[in-house]
């Protein structure tokens, strides 16, 4: 079941009726001033032959503050159809913890879309992301290296590549491509890509260190199956929600500033991995597209639903679980290319 933001109605006031019969008037009048050619506006008419400038400006919804409203230059197209997919994982809170201490996130979330019964797969991490990136878990029940879990494949990535399309994951603290062991704050756990052994050329040229995905964005050279993975700090695992919070919106207002977004191709889904054990591993999703309005899905959805919906923007077979779980661009209306 979707919600949708409701419109108000109400019958026209006294003071509206007139308003509008003044309009009305006036607009009589432009016309006939057209047919003789004296208008005087910001061009000038003469003999009927027209000289004018104008200009026009879109707000975007979402660039802003904790309360999801604001304003950004330039045009959206969100009825070009979506063909790019970006999701963004943050770790181990519920959909309670998120909504209270990420402002920002929770802003987008009223402001576009959110899914209210969306639940992770199992604990701890590693198998979320597997899961996400396969629809199955693969048997994994712990962190450990992928060393000790090899995934046989495929993966989202590996599927839109084989497809055609285009695929990256961009990992914050990851100093080269596909790094197989945690350093500092990057830990391979939340790295899915490594695991897939079949894939290991395709992860060693399209599994990237964050300052790549600076310049997809400005480029709009973004990839139809994407994912953005901060360090320990950005990821809330080690530091506070508000610290996430900071950190998706500086990489979100980045979007929105950049080509993909304005073009309407791009979605972005921002989730958590698992919650703390806390709420049945209930986490916060949000949905983020220029033509989604004040969309709050209560459909039962999980991270088999964020596979699906890989598949669903690349237009590749839905991998493992996918196939079966509900559909994310059906319940958030998101119209596909």
């Amino acid at each position: 079941m979707t919600i949708r933001g409701a419109r108000r109605g109400s019958r026209p006031t006294r003071r509206a009726r007139a308003v509008a019969l003044g309009v009305l008037l006036a607009s009589t009048a432009l016309l006939g001033a057209c047919s003789s050619g004296t208008v005087a506006s910001s061009g000038t008419t003469t003999g009927g032959a027209a000289s004018s400038s104008s200009t026009s400006s879109t707000s975007s919804p979402g660039t802003g503050t904790g309360t999801g409203s604001s304003t950004s230059t330039g045009a959206t197209s969100p009825a070009a159809g979506v063909d790019k997919l970006l999701v963004v994982v943050v770790e181990n809170h519920s959909l309670a913890q998120m909504r209270a201490a990420m402002p920002y996130t929770y802003g987008l979330a009223l402001r576009y879309g959110y899914a209210s019964h969306y639940t992770a797969i199992r604990h701890p991490s590693l198998p979320n992301y597997v899961a996400i990136a396969s629809g199955s878990t693969h048997g994994i029940a712990d962190d450990a290296p992928p060393s000790a879990h090899p995934v046989p494949g495929p993966s989202v990535f590996g599927a839109a590549l084989a497809k055609g399309r285009t695929a990256a994951v961009y990992v914050e603290g990851m100093t080269s491509p596909c790094e197989h062991t945690s350093s500092g704050d990057y830990a391979v756990k939340h790295n899915p890509w490594p695991y897939f052994t079949a894939e290991a050329a395709q992860c060693a040229r399209h599994n990237l260190p964050l300052s790549a995905f600076d310049t997809d964005v400005r480029s709009g050279q973004l990839p139809n199956a994407g994912m953005l993975l901060p360090d320990l700090c950005n990821d809330a695992h080690n530091c506070p929600l508000a610290t996430a919070d900071a950190w998706f919106a500086a990489r979100m207002k980045l979007i929105e500033a950049g080509p993909d977004w304005r073009a309407g191709r791009l979605a972005v889904v921002l989730t958590a991995d698992e919650d703390d054990h806390s709420a049945g591993n209930q986490v916060l999703t949000v949905v983020a597209h220029p033509s989604l309005d004040h969309v709050v899905v209560t459909t039962p959805l999980t991270h088999y639903s964020l596979t699906r919906l890989y598949a669903e923007v690349t237009g590749t077979t839905p991998l493992g679980s996918g196939a079966t779980a509900p559909s994310m661009a059906k319940a958030f209306g998101l119209r596909l290319r």
